[in-house]
């Protein structure tokens, strides 16, 4: 299915939000893609984060709800490191998750999880996890 891309379906208020929240100008992102090759959780996402940051700079709020990656993204700051622009990635994920949260939509529930699960995550998903809740 063709996304359509125009003035009309480009929301300037969402990408103004992104940029406020994350302190970052996603704008600078020239799609490399270093950052997913630097993410550890790279693969637990359904979406790079390359991706997500072009998203993010065309305004696709609708979009961006289906996506489930900004909630698995660790905050590890490895894609910023990484990144040739300079860009903290980490801070447009946190700042995505944000914005959904002010919705009132969770798309993860750290306590709906079972034992098992909790087992196998990777330390520093819980951690992160854990900074999402007291943030």
């Amino acid at each position: 299915m063709p996304i359509e891309i125009s003035e009309k379906t480009i929301k300037r208020d969402f990408i103004d939000k992104v940029i406020k929240l994350s302190g970052q100008d996603i704008n600078l992102c020239f799609q490399c893609g270093t950052c997913g090759g630097a993410c550890p959780m790279s693969d637990k996402v359904d979406t790079v984060p390359r991706r997500i940051m072009r998203m993010a700079q065309l305004g696709m709020e609708e979009a961006l709800e289906e996506v489930k990656s900004y909630w698995m993204c660790a905050s590890c700051h490895s894609c910023t490191v990484n990144c040739p622009r300079g860009l903290d990635i980490a801070k447009v994920m946190e700042a995505l998750r944000l914005l959904t949260l002010r919705k009132n939509v969770n798309m993860f529930e750290p306590s709906s999880l079972d034992a098992e699960t909790m087992r196998d995550l990777p330390q520093i998903a819980m951690v992160s996890c854990f900074r999402k809740l007291t943030s």
